[in-house]
């Protein structure tokens, strides 16, 4: 077998980054949620108008 330098299964480096407090407040905001919902829809209405045409 092959040398294994990583014996410790559960070291930091396998872990995904903490979202920082900004990401988390976006996250939460109903303001900013509501504001991304109409750009979405908006952005979903121009494309199908112009599948429509």
């Amino acid at each position: 077998m092959g040398d294994i330098t990583n014996r410790e299964p559960y070291q930091q480096a396998y872990y995904p980054p903490a979202p920082t407090g900004f990401t988390r407040f976006m996250r939460t905001c109903l303001i900013w949620q509501f504001f991304r919902f109409l750009v979405i829809n908006a952005k979903m209405l121009k494309l199908i108008a112009k599948s429509h045409h």
